[in-house]
């Protein structure tokens, strides 16, 4: 069978794949309490442990026991945009018109259909290099071709105007970025966001920011959102991360005004409308007690890096900008004298921990980096610290 092109210039996503060997050594000798095993503990895939607030449990479970579960407009419940449209007014305060913002069926579908609105063959999207894979392959998805800009700690690890303004060529049509970013952890600095803002407009470009981790934030240096900068940005964002609903498969967009009938016109063609169930239970999201609980558990989010960014540097994984967002730690394992993939299949093997090596996230850096997530609870992160720390300590006395 003949496949389209497209395909196999979409490189697998390798953290579903390390995945798949982790859950396979879960499953053999070395995880069997019979044989002295001990359990794996899962490091490597971005959901927090908190799960739905109870206000969105019981409001799903209310809207199910009527029975009846129609099909909503392709661009959402009007009272959920509402409801978002008055979180950015007291969170950001920005007034941001409910026309404006899309639901979508998780950040995913808001990319593609970003993608698929803006992008086509020919066109090229800049982005950094490390970024999360998947915002690269919806660009390749749509025939356009992304741009990885390799950037370094000192830019912590983001896009900066510098190297954007040398890659920028006819070919361009715009940035996409992530803030606070997937696997770094790490925010664009507000007024570097703004020179690049004011660089790609002038262009006549468009800037996509991947938002979905802006409210994890705990520095309010990086706690803006980029739609302050004007109508023009394009924010992706997610009820997945700062509000726990990671299977619900809920997202939004908010778009410049000229983008709202194309994208809805896309969104009633690819899936009709998002998950009827979740956005009637996304609602409940901005309950104040649903909302005291997302900030406990961003609390409790800010808690646990101030545990892991320590604790890597200590045993020779240093962490060189700390995240000031979201909940990874970008850590640099050369020291270990392994490519972090070599490293990653080891600690799996050996200590029963499941990180993620950098490959995915761009050829820069992906030999020498690696991704811890503390999304997982104070136990297991302490435990793991320790699994690690102690077989770094064996491979170390091997190659003494």
């Amino acid at each position: 069978m003949k496949l389209a092109d497209r395909v196999g210039r979409i490189q697998p996503f390798y953290v579903m794949e390390c995945a798949k060997r982790a859950d396979e050594i879960a499953r053999s000798a070395v995880c069997d309490p019979a044989r002295g095993g001990r359990h794996m503990i899962y490091l490597n895939i971005g959901e927090p442990d908190f799960g739905a607030s109870t206000e969105v449990r019981d409001a799903a479970a209310r809207f199910t026991a009527a029975g009846r579960i129609p099909y909503t407009q392709a661009n959402g419940l009007i009272s959920l945009r509402q409801r978002l449209s008055d979180w950015y007014r007291n969170t950001q305060s920005l007034a941001i018109d409910p026309d404006r913002i899309v639901i979508t069926a998780g950040a995913s579908a808001a990319l593609q259909l970003a993608c698929l609105a803006l992008f086509q063959a020919g066109d090229e999207v800049l982005m950094p290099d490390p970024s999360y894979p998947c915002n690269r392959h919806f660009v390749e998805a749509v025939d356009a071709t992304p741009v990885l800009i390799p950037s370094t700690a000192d830019e912590r690890f983001q896009l900066s105007l510098g190297p954007l303004q040398a890659h920028w060529n006819d070919r361009s049509r715009g940035v996409l970025l992530a803030s606070p970013s997937n696997p770094t952890g790490t925010s664009i600095a507000p007024d570097e966001l703004a020179r690049i803002h004011a660089f790609v407009r002038e262009r006549g470009g468009v800037m996509v920011v991947d938002e979905i981790y802006q409210s994890l934030s705990y520095d309010s240096r990086y706690a803006r959102s980029a739609l302050a900068l004007g109508g023009d940005v394009v924010s992706i964002n997610s009820f997945s991360k700062y509000f726990g609903m990671t299977g619900w498969r809920l997202g939004w967009l908010v778009l410049p005004e000229a983008m709202i009938t194309p994208v809805e016109k896309l969104a009633q063609n690819l899936y009709i409308c998002p998950s009827t169930i979740a956005q009637h239970a996304a609602l409940a999201c901005f309950e104040r007690e649903s909302l005291d609980e997302y900030e406990r558990r961003r609390q409790e989010l800010q808690r646990r890096r101030d545990l892991v960014v320590p604790a890597l540097q200590a045993m020779g994984l240093p962490v060189p900008v700390p995240p000031d967002g979201a909940f990874y730690a970008w850590a640099d394992a050369s020291g270990t004298g392994l490519s972090s993939w070599d490293l990653c299949m080891d600690l799996m093997q050996h200590a029963q921990v499941a990180l993620t090596p950098g490959r995915d996230f761009g050829p820069a850096f992906g030999e020498r980096f690696l991704r811890l997530s503390f999304a997982s609870g104070m136990d297991d992160l302490r435990e793991a610290l320790s699994r690690i720390r102690a077989r770094l300590d064996q491979l170390k006395a091997r190659a003494a």
